[in-house]
């Protein structure tokens, strides 16, 4: 008779790249093998509740495709020709290639490239251990946060906000520029938990009909690119009919009556010519959050991927302010707690042995630099060997047939170190298996909220499979760096190690008590102790060219994009890829609600929900092309043209089409992605991707 299964209960974190961080209870039906996964009941801002596609976790950790053995290229790169290669024989293959590129160019000509697979900061930052040790080019990491958070600081001087849990005390909740359902559930339980229990109102500020606005109480689809001239029409209205708060504005901001004087002009009238929406829509939205002194902005990542983002962020900022919405529990305004935790990785990154005269590379410009473009490359040498981790830039970075030149050079020699055959798995030299999150020790904290978590390994890593602490250790030793400081030390140790010099207390600490809540007070949230500015004031006068900034590029970097072109104060500005006569539609790509940028997309239940990529077009703009439901349409720019199913649907405002998720590259007919049509040129002042503005035309496939 078979033994039963020793079923117990394991608690971690989610690892990947969303702001709530969620606290998990997973079940472990023997020492290989988990089973359900929920969120933790007990963690005040998960509340038990986490989105299907983590739920469904033991789809992905247990898929039959997950890769198991490293695997040699031994055909053309993108072939999919592979050979089985030892863990040992492979490490040295890879030691050998970085030394091959640093003899003939210097240790510059590697570029060790990685993002938010994981949000571990031991298995996600450890990597610029061995890059300072060797003195390997920096990376800029621009593709994700830099026009939010720059324009979020750009008035409060520091990125951090209200307790994201006080939406629950709020009596209007304003999602401003994110599809919460699909990429932050955790911001719907607060939300609607002040609906059930105050009867409050959500709003929801997007640029087509999500599933987010279908729970609103008031819904604005305005056009991609213009949330500043609602911003500036809602602080319009404030100041004209008297709900502004004169008072807070004299004793928290720096130049209230300039800021009214600018907005004379703003009126609904003229935004309305702008976004897109009926003067009646801004003016019944601004006598709402007006009259409600408890109202609560989220301000999402959305809306600033455009080129004008870092100015829509800082005018949608300024809305809150001249309210006086700071003052009230439940009102203000959040979007990241960035600057809370104070968690020092001097060791787990290798800050000791770091040398600022090093080059950074900037990682959303992938393409530009493995091109060979001299700006891009900062005037030094190509990169000629590059280790990637946790991220997929063959699908998820811009201008994608530049990435493809790039990864396609037979001069280029790279490493991916993956879970799956993602699609820059399929172009690289070498590909090694990576463990889960439930197969390693690391720690996390969230973005969206205030915790610091534990993730211990709670089930065995199949045989075959390593962690990306064990490469970038195994690499060190085999590159001549492991006695430096920071490397021999397990995950474990990295963890107690960063606890520690951070102030917390160590690892045992935090076991004990599953979570660490970090949440500053009230009044420092609020900021009714000032603003991180040298005046204590917010600004709505933003220093562009000389804010610090929490992404500010290096100096030998200088600023990037056009800051001249900034406004002084709030205001709509003309900087984005504007329509035209040979491109008169505007492409934005939403995240997809199963997917989280591209990971999931290989899981059935995920992608079977999902259906199939298609393009979101008007059905104004679907008859004036002639085109029915279903049908392929070429969609293109200068940068290229991909096919689409159409998908005739009022959701999104004529003159606007949208394509949600990040497939596979496979998924479409031409094995492009949409990233093929998103430039890389750097948004001001500190550089990102604009990737919801594009221009683009339309045609019907033949």
């Amino acid at each position: 008779m078979n033994k039963p299964l020793d079923h117990r209960t394991g608690f971690t974190a989610c690892p990947h790249d969303c702001p709530s961080t969620c606290a998990l209870e997973v079940d472990i039906l023997d020492p290989r093998t988990i089973g359900r996964v929920r969120g933790a009941a007990g963690n005040s801002y998960t509340a038990g509740v986490i989105c299907a596609k983590v739920a469904r976790y033991a789809e992905r950790t247990h898929h039959p495709d997950r890769l198991m053995k490293p695997l040699r290229r031994v055909g053309a790169k993108g072939a999919g020709d592979w050979g089985e290669i030892s863990w040992e024989d492979a490490l040295d293959l890879v030691a050998e290639a970085f030394l091959k590129a640093e003899a003939r160019y210097g240790p510059e000509a590697v570029w060790p490239y990685f993002y938010a697979g994981t949000m571990g900061l031991v298995q996600r930052d450890g990597i610029n251990r061995l890059r300072h040790a060797k003195g390997y080019s920096n990376q800029f990491d621009s593709i994700c946060t830099n026009t939010a958070w720059t324009g979020f600081v750009a008035g409060t001087g520091k990125l951090m906000g209200v307790d994201p849990r006080e939406m629950a005390a709020s009596d209007c909740v304003v999602i401003w520029g994110t599809n919460a359902v699909a990429t932050q559930v955790n911001v719907m339980t607060h939300a609607i938990r002040a609906r059930k229990e105050r009867g409050a109102r959500i709003v929801v500020v997007d640029i087509y009909d999500n599933a987010t606005m279908k729970q609103a109480d008031m819904g604005l689809k305005l056009r991609p690119g213009t949330d500043a001239a609602l911003a500036c029409a809602l602080m319009h209205v404030a100041f004209r009919d008297g709900t502004a708060d004169r008072d807070y504005l004299a004793r928290y901001t720096d130049d209230p009556a300039g800021l009214e004087a600018h907005l004379q002009t703003r009126t609904p009238q003229w935004a309305a010519s702008i976004t897109g929406l009926s003067a009646e829509e801004i003016e019944a939205f601004a006598g709402l959050i007006g009259s409600t002194p408890r109202t609560f902005f989220r301000l999402g990542y959305g809306f600033t991927r455009q080129r004008n983002g870092a100015v829509a962020m800082h005018a949608a900022l300024s809305v809150p302010t001249v309210f006086g919405h700071w003052k009230s529990e439940g009102g203000g305004a959040f979007h990241n707690n960035g600057a809370i935790w104070n968690l020092d990785k001097r060791i787990i990154e290798g800050h000791e042995f770091r040398d600022p005269s090093v080059r950074h590379l900037d990682q959303s410009k992938i393409g530009r630099v493995l091109t060979g473009e001299a700006q891009a490359l900062a005037g030094g040498p190509p990169v000629a060997a590059m280790i990637v981790q946790n991220t997929n830039p063959m699908n998820v970075a811009p201008e994608q047939r530049l990435v493809r030149q790039g990864f396609a050079r037979e001069d280029l020699f790279v490493c991916v170190h993956e879970q799956f055959m993602t699609d820059t798995a399929a172009m690289a030299d070498l590909v090694l298996p990576a463990t889960t999150f439930l197969e390693h020790d690391d720690i996390y904290r969230g973005g969206g909220q205030s915790h610091i978590l534990f993730g211990p390994r709670l089930v065995e890593a199949p045989e075959t499979v390593r962690s990306n602490h064990f490469v970038v250790e195994e690499l060190a030793r085999r590159l001549g760096v492991s006695d430096r400081p920071g490397f021999g030390l397990s995950e474990r140790e990295q963890v107690d190690a960063l606890l520690r010099i951070s102030g917390y207390g160590g690892l045992d600490r935090l076991e004990a008590e599953r979570w660490i809540d970090v949440q500053p007070s009230f009044e420092e949230a609020h900021f009714l102790k000032g603003f991180h500015n040298p005046d204590g004031r917010f600004r709505f006068r933003p220093d562009w060219k000389g804010m610090a900034g929490p992404n500010r590029p290096p100096a030998s970097m200088g600023l990037l994009g056009p800051v001249e072109a900034l406004p002084q104060f709030p205001d709509h500005a003309e900087l984005n890829e504007a329509a035209d006569e040979a491109h008169p539609f505007k492409l934005a790509t939403a995240p997809a609600r199963q997917f989280l940028n591209s990971s999931f997309s290989e899981t059935k239940g995920s992608a079977t929900r999902e259906g199939r990529p298609e393009l979101m077009v008007h059905p104004q703009d679907a008859a004036r092309l002639s085109l029915a439901e279903g049908e392929k349409v070429l969609i293109g720019n200068r940068r290229g043209e991909i096919a689409l199913p159409v998908k005739i649907t009022d959701a999104v405002k004529p003159g606007v089409v949208l394509h949600e998720g990040l497939w596979p590259n496979s998924a479409f007919e031409r094995g492009e992605g949409i990233n093929t049509l998103v430039g890389a040129d750097s948004p001001a002042p500190f550089g990102g991707v604009a990737f919801h503005d594009v221009a683009v035309w339309l045609r019907p496939a033949l």
